[in-house]
């Protein structure tokens, strides 16, 4: 395991170990560096940028990611009802452009037997902890055996956030962290009967400009791309997203798809009540992960304009089937690019929006705030166990010796 808050993932990785050229160009097939192959798991419901910013950091650990999703039943039986059905899950995780290969239906206690069976060097996993319904560490075989490796949690963003964020349904959630009612809500989502978890808690994300450079793929658009821009909230990004920017990357043969991202206040004038349920940072995080974006536009004007089609060389506008709101004049915020003829509606067959994913989570209330509270009784109980070792380890190196 790695301690002392070193992480793997945050180090530059040699190109080849065995020869001193990158890409061990001047070596013979024989001694270049083998494949380094890694295993992720986990639940992956309403995947957001923290569940993908795992990934990236575990992809830049080695060369082959492997994800393993858990099936509905088995998170059912561990955490709770999931928000998304397995086969969501599966599609988003796939989108994510640093995952090389999913399994599906993946054991939700990672063991030596799995690493084996998917040819894995390492296991890699944040450093918070994941329990079994009876408080066991799903992890402690691989950590034993030392095919444990760790990177950085995601501050500020968890799955239990943003479900206490859609319970909230207040305006201010994203903009008002002191507000009092958002801090009723973390009281209910984010503390336990005996203390409060680090892992479970709510934080403040911080954006950086560090963390969109790691996120974006740094790539420019080509002689003979076909330059797509496609406009939106996309808050929450899910699989109606993924399906729609995925119909949209096939409409030509080498495209590059920008996505122009709309400041919260905009969506909120829009889409109304407490929208977005994330704001401008993380949704932008959200949308880089996806594997058919090459660019982001944030905070992108409302009107899809003569400016913009011109600054960016726009060849296709595309909007999927959702309805699309007037401009505040009461224009029509794409009547420039179907003057030029290159507006394009796209259908992905996908109803699912936002407006759904909360639908569900109201609907299923109870179950989530007890799962919730679940959860962060047993993080608590691991806590205090593994605060009397020390205490018990202290106080035994300070007794004096006979």
């Amino acid at each position: 395991m790695i301690k002392n808050g070193h992480h793997a993932a945050e180090e530059q990785r040699e190109e080849d170990s065995v020869c001193g050229t990158p890409g061990g160009s001047a070596c013979s097939p024989e001694k270049r560096k083998r494949v380094v192959r890694l295993w992720c798991d986990g639940c992956y419901d309403m995947v957001h940028y923290g569940h993908s910013n795992q990934l990236r950091q575990a992809k830049a650990m080695g060369d082959y990611l492997i994800v393993g999703v858990h099936t509905d039943a088995e998170i059912s039986k561990h955490k709770g009802p999931p928000v998304f059905t397995q086969e969501e899950r599966y599609k988003m995780v796939r989108a994510i452009k640093w995952v090389d290969e999913i399994v599906e239906g993946a054991p939700y206690v990672t063991t030596l037997e799995t690493l084996d069976k998917y040819n894995c060097d390492s296991c890699v996993h944040g450093d918070d902890i994941t329990l079994t319904v009876d408080g066991k560490d799903t992890y402690a075989e691989v950590k034993r055996l030392d095919r444990y490796r760790e990177c950085r949690r995601t501050q500020g963003v968890s799955t239990t956030d943003l479900v206490g964020r859609m319970l909230l349904m207040t305006k201010t959630h994203h903009s008002n962290m002191d507000n009092p009612d958002y801090q009723q809500h973390t009281d209910n989502f984010g503390k336990g009967p005996k203390g409060h978890s680090p892992w479970t808690g709510v934080s403040q994300f911080l954006q950086t400009s560090q963390k969109i450079i790691q996120f974006a793929s740094g790539k420019e658009p080509q002689p003979g791309d076909t330059i797509i821009y496609v406009a939106g909230a996309f808050d929450l990004f899910h699989i109606g997203h993924v399906d729609f920017l995925e119909m949209v990357y096939k409409q030509a043969e080498r495209p590059y798809v920008i996505v122009g991202l709309h400041f919260d206040q905009e969506v909120n004038r829009y889409k109304g009540k407490n929208y977005p349920i994330m704001n401008i940072h993380e949704r932008t995080l959200s949308v880089l992960a996806c594997r058919y974006v090459s660019e982001v536009v944030i905070g992108a004007p409302y009107a899809v304009g003569k400016d913009l089609l011109d600054h960016f060389r726009v060849d296709l506008v595309c909007h999927g089937k959702t309805e699309v709101f007037p401009d505040k004049d009461t224009s029509d915020p794409y009547a420039e690019p179907k003057k030029r003829g290159v507006f394009r509606a796209v259908d992905s067959s996908n109803n699912l929006t936002t407006d759904d994913i909360v639908q569900r989570i109201i609907a299923n209330r109870l179950q989530f705030e007890a799962r919730n509270q679940k959860k962060e009784a047993k993080e608590m109980a691991v806590i205090e166990a593994m605060n009397r070792k020390e205490q018990d380890q202290s106080e035994g190196a300070a007794q004096p010796a006979h």
